[in-house]
């Protein structure tokens, strides 16, 4: 597990999803334990398998050498929802806080709106601040649902999977689907877009989840090639 936690992690770097220290990603752990995710403190491009944690489902590092993040009740309370889900990721992408900072719908203007367009991706409104508390882990698990992703207005974004190529997938395409949006609503609003039926078909033909792990595999290449050369 510490491996695949800081592969997934470094992609979400290789990906530009990077926020200095903050922002994580978690996958279940198989015994139930609670989650793997990195210590806090260091980067989604600095974190290898040692400066990966097993943190309880009451925020307890377990094994690993660090400190958890304080906003662990992100993952925990989503896994402990959503048996479904087996991965999550909390990032602080620009341009999804651009895009819910307007509060307007979503419109599939390329490929990767459309898991977020039809039906809408859901606004998590309860705060801005950080997610801190069971309770609050547990109001965004509700607001998620079994959505993909959810936008988190005034601080940044959480998406699922069933494992860390979607959920890391999903945080990327969701980011580039925001930077689109917003240069459309930039230059007068989107006049063509996709419609429901499209949408339907584009999630079967474009972006199924094989298309999303194969997106993720080429990040693990970068990551890959990246650590071979340095």
């Amino acid at each position: 597990m510490p491996r695949r936690v800081a592969e997934a992690t470094r992609a979400l770097g290789a990906a530009g999803l990077a926020d200095m220290i903050w922002g994580h990603l978690a996958l279940r752990d198989p015994e139930g334990r609670g989650v793997w995710m990195k210590a806090a403190g260091w980067a989604f491009e600095e974190v290898d398998e040692s400066r990966v944690l097993l943190v309880s489902w009451e925020g307890e590092v377990l094994e690993g050498n660090g400190k958890a993040h304080i906003e662990y009740p992100i993952h925990t309370e989503i896994m402990k929802r959503w048996p479904e889900v087996n991965a999550t990721v909390h990032s602080h992408s620009e341009d999804a806080n651009v895009f819910s900072s307007l509060d307007i719908p979503m419109p599939a203007i390329s490929h990767e709106g459309v898991h977020f367009a039809d039906p809408q991706i859901p606004r998590f409104r309860e705060t801005g601040d950080l997610v801190s508390s069971p309770e609050l882990g547990e109001k965004l698990a509700d607001t998620l649902g079994m959505a993909p992703a959810c936008l988190m207005p005034k601080h940044g974004t959480v998406t699922a999977g069933a494992d860390e190529a979607l959920a890391v997938m999903y945080a990327v395409t969701l980011a580039k689907a925001c930077r689109l949006a917003v240069a459309a609503q930039a230059a007068g609003g989107p006049v063509v877009m996709s419609d429901v039926a499209e949408i339907t078909a584009k999630k079967a033909h474009a972006l199924p989840p094989s298309q999303l792990r194969a997106g993720y595999e080429y990040l693990l290449r970068q990551v890959r090639r990246d650590l071979s050369e340095s």
